[in-house]
C-alpha cells in the first residue's frame, strides 16, 4: 500500500505547488458490458466545499490510500485504507475531507441490470446495501490485496473476474446480516482524532511504527481506554487488527508484484519475526506466503 499511496502524495503536492483547487481524477482501467473499474484520485481538502451527488450505478470502491467522510442515508462514515465504500443506484451522497487532504480509491461500478442479477444469484431479494461501508476485514482481505496488486500492474489483470467476485461476496455478506461493526456516526471531533492516528499509521506502517495503545492514544490526545473505544467506533475494527491487516495487505501486494525474498518482504512490512508473519498471513489468506505468490 505504501507504493500505491505515492500517487496520492504526488497529486496532493502538485496541487499545493500549483495553487489549484481540489479535483477528482478518474482513470478507467477496464470496462465491459455492465461493469467498469477505475483508479480514482481525489485531492480535495478541509477548505474545499462538498456537494451532494448521486450514484448512477452500483458502486463498491476499495479505499487504497487517504481517508474521507462519506455521507448518505442520514449516516456518516469515515472511510479508511482497506475499507469498502458501498453506493446504491440512485443514492444521494456527499464526500468530505474535513480532517485531511486527499484519498485514492479503486472503484468498481455496475449497471442496475448487472448488479441485480448478481444479487439474485446470491439469494438476495433486493439489490441494496444496508450500510455505507465495510471495514477492513478478513473475509475480503484476499480480494482487496488482489485488486491492489492489479493497480500496481494493471496489464493482464482479470478485472471483470475480480469485480464479479467482489460484488457477489459483498451481497453474500450483506445477506448474512452480520453488521455488528455498523454504528451511528462518531462525532466530528472523534473522527478528527482518529484520522490523525490513521494518517500517522499510513505514513509509518512499514518503518518500525510503535503500535502500543498508549502511544497511539497520545497522538490522538485521548486516554488509552477512550482511544480504543473511539477507534473501534470510527473504523469498525481494533487498532491492532487494523495495523496487522494493513501490513498483511502490503505484504500480499508485494508478494505478487515484486521478486524480493519472503523474509525481506516480511521484515520490510513491519514483522520482526518471519514465523509470526507466516502464521498471521496464513490466518488472513488461508495459505502460506509462498503458496500465495505461486497462486
Amino acid at each position: 500500500m505504501a507504493k500505491i499511496a505515492v500517487a496520492l502524495k504526488d497529486a496532493v503536492e502538485q496541487r499545493a505547488t500549483n495553487g489549484a483547487p481540489g479535483r477528482v481524477a478518474q482513470r478507467i482501467l477496464a470496462q465491459g458490458k455492465g461493469w467498469s473499474v477505475a483508479d480514482v484520485v481525489c485531492t480535495h481538502g478541509p477548505h474545499d466545499r462538498s456537494y451532494e451527488e448521486q450514484h448512477y450505478a452500483y458502486l463498491i470502491a476499495i479505499v487504497v490510500a487517504g481517508s474521507f467522510q462519506y455521507r448518505g442515508s442520514r449516516r456518516r462514515e469515515l472511510m479508511t485504507p482497506g475499507s469498502f465504500v458501498l453506493g446504491g443506484y440512485g443514492q444521494s451522497f456527499e464526500c468530505g475531507h474535513e480532517h485531511h487532504m486527499g484519498d485514492r480509491c479503486l472503484a468498481f461500478s455496475f449497471s442496475p441490470d448487472y448488479f441485480q442479477q448478481v444479487a439474485a444469484d446470491t439469494g438476495n431479494a433486493r439489490a441494496e446495501f444496508p450500510t455505507l461501508r465495510l471495514p477492513p476485514m478478513r473475509a475480503f482481505s484476499h480480494l482487496a490485496a488482489r485488486a491492489c496488486a492489479g493497480l500496481m500492474e494493471p496489464g493482464g489483470v482479470p478485472w471483470e473476474e475480480i469485480g464479479l467476485q467482489l460484488a457477489g461476496d459483498t451481497m453474500q455478506f450483506v445477506k448474512s446480516g452480520d453488521l455488528s461493526f455498523s454504528q451511528d456516526g462518531a462525532p466530528l471531533s472523534s473522527e478528527a482524532r482518529v484520522t490523525r492516528v490513521l494518517r500517522m499509521i499510513e505514513r509509518h506502517i512499514c518503518d518500525g511504527l510503535d503500535v502500543k495503545i498508549e502511544n497511539l492514544a497520545l497522538e490522538a490526545g485521548l486516554s488509552p481506554y477512550h482511544f480504543l473505544r473511539t477507534f473501534e467506533r470510527v473504523t469498525g475494527t481494533s487498532p491492532h487488527q487494523y495495523i496487522v491487516r494493513m501490513r498483511l495487505r502490503e505484504a500480499a501486494i508485494r508478494l505478487v508484484a515484486e521478486p524480493e525474498r519472503i523474509l525481506d518482504i516480511a521484515l520490510d512490512c513491519g514483522f520482526g519475526d518471519v514465523s509470526n508473519f507466516n502464521r498471521a498471513f496464513r490466518a488472513e489468506f488461508a495459505m502460506s506466503p509462498r503458496a500465495y505468490r505461486k497462486a
